[in-house]
């Protein structure tokens, strides 16, 4: 490697096409150019200005390091409460179909014994028809026995009261 870097990686600054991990590498590249720069210079004691800012990229490329690991922690313990989550509601939809299967076969049998019981009902309702049609038949007809029982009765009682009169006559 002959220490020099293409000009167009070097120069072009990040887009929104570059994500963390190529922010991550040109900052990286940009730090070793800036070290390659410093060590030319480096003769001199003192601290200058490409060495501050060899300084300042270095801590940006720790602060960066260290967000980026922020981050995965943070998605990691996303992921695992999605999947978490994700486990708990296919088993709490499963047992709700299941119960949903259940109810709906205690419905069709439901359904079928409430048809079943009304037409025994119509059936009863039909023999209680007859019954009371029948009652107020007998009733009727016992009427009808009342009245020739109490015109026989009158008739007897006048003849047995008719009789006794003759009798006290003769």
């Amino acid at each position: 490697w002959t220490g020099r870097l293409p000009v167009t990686s070097v120069l072009r600054p990040p887009g929104p096409r570059f994500g963390a991990m190529q922010l991550s590498v040109w900052a990286a590249v940009l730090v070793l150019f800036a070290a390659r720069t410093a060590q030319a210079v480096a003769s001199q004691a003192e601290v200058t200005p490409v060495q501050k800012v060899i300084e300042l990229m270095e801590g940006m490329l720790a602060k960066g390091k260290q967000e980026k690991h922020d981050e995965q922690v943070q998605f990691a313990a996303y992921k695992q409460f999605c999947d978490d989550t994700t486990v708990d509601k296919k088993r709490a939809i499963k047992e709700a179909e299941e119960t949903i299967e259940v109810l709906k076969a205690d419905i069709a049998k439901y359904t079928s014994d409430a048809a079943q019981l009304t037409k025994e009902i119509a059936g009863h309702d039909d023999d209680i028809a007859t019954w009371k049609g029948d009652a107020d038949a007998a009733a009727k007809v016992r009427a009808i026995d009342k009245a020739e029982y109490d015109a026989t009765h009158k008739d007897y009682s006048e003849s047995v009261d008719a009789l006794e009169r003759a009798i006290a006559v003769l």
